[in-house]
């Protein structure tokens, strides 16, 4: 289903174009709202036509306002099933209850996605994986993916961090957006080595870095974990392996956890270089990618395209107070 079937099924519940495009956005990447950030979508100022969409959304029970602990601002909720039926996304995981820290980060996300509309934004599992079987040679097996259970019963998600894709309007350039969330960027490095092998198929790509940066919180602070997720970067995309560390990855974890004698020493030197982040967040790729995944960490590829700037690491600074939006009460 295109962007455009999706708004105009909206229209049909009794929203204006603009209203309908709003909500779709909604429902795609975020689930959770705030008044302005309808105002600037909608490029209105706050006035009778935010209160009149609130009240539509809020009597027609699709939406559920949470108020604020100490002003009058308020979060919205999209819960509605019959609208996510419309836009076929039943089982998003935005129309589920989710925590508040959970809600605060896709507010976030939603921001940088309505405020950069010179980018379309991908935000489905089912877009992201037509879009990309249909403009690259990859076949499914080389998306970014997650698997559960024991075969045969496996369950397989694409795109599982559930985080938007940008594509530029000629259709060259991707922006993959990541929210920095933890202090350490483990799970930042997952999220590269996950995506690596599609990087690669693309002519140029971008990894767009939010980092919420509060009143109340130092600046230099915000800056130097930047700086941790830059350096990660540049670790996991920008530095392939070597042929001799690669064969030894390979060795080692095809290796047996009851060593031989003379392999004793081998083995824990390699458990000692290969216990570091960098080969962690490759193990989680090894085990589902198997040889392929240490092929993809030994291409020049995306090193290349880095000293060419064709593959950038953008940082995007979030400078609204979200949190003063955790002292919500019933949130859901």
């Amino acid at each position: 289903m295109t962007h455009e079937e999706r708004v105009k099924r909206v229209v049909g519940f009794g929203f204006t174009h603009r209203q309908a495009a709003f909500l779709v956005e909604v429902m795609l990447h975020s689930g959770f709202f705030v008044g302005r950030q309808y105002c600037t979508f909608a490029r209105i100022a706050r006035g009778q036509k935010l209160v009149d969409f609130l009240e539509k959304l809020t009597t027609r029970r699709m939406a559920t306002p949470y108020l604020c602990g100490h002003n009058k601002a308020r979060v919205y909720h999209l819960h509605n099933t019959t609208l996510y039926d419309a836009i076929e996304q039943r089982d998003v995981r935005f129309r589920k209850r989710m925590a508040i820290g959970r809600a605060l980060e896709r507010l976030m996300i939603l921001d940088h996605v309505i405020t950069h509309r010179e980018f379309r934004w991908l935000g489905s599992e089912q877009d992201k994986v037509a879009h990309f079987l249909t403009t690259t040679s990859l076949d499914r097996d080389a998306l970014p993916r997650l698997a559960f259970g024991v075969k045969p019963n496996i369950t397989v998600r694409y795109f599982p961090d559930k985080l938007p894709i940008g594509i530029s309007p000629d259709g060259r350039t991707h922006a993959f957006l990541y929210l920095l969330v933890s202090p350490l960027p483990h799970d930042f490095r997952v999220f590269l080595r996950r995506h690596a092998e599609l990087l690669r198929a693309l002519p140029a790509w971008s990894i767009q870095l939010l980092v919420p940066v509060e009143q109340t919180d130092s600046e230099g602070r915000a800056q130097d974990l930047a700086d941790h997720y830059e350096t990660a970067f540049r670790h996991e995309l920008g530095s392939p392996l070597d042929p001799v560390t690669a064969n030894e990855l390979r060795w080692f974890w095809e290796a047996s956890t009851l060593a031989s004698a003379s392999e004793e020493k081998r083995m824990r030197r390699a458990r000692r270089i290969f216990g570091t982040p960098r080969f962690r967040a490759l193990r989680r790729a090894l085990e589902l990618d198997g040889e392929r995944a240490v092929d993809v960490a030994m291409s020049r590829s995306l090193a290349d395209a880095i000293e060419r700037r064709e593959g950038r690491f953008e940082r995007h600074e979030m400078r609204r107070q979200y949190f003063r939006l955790s002292h919500l009460v019933g949130t859901a």
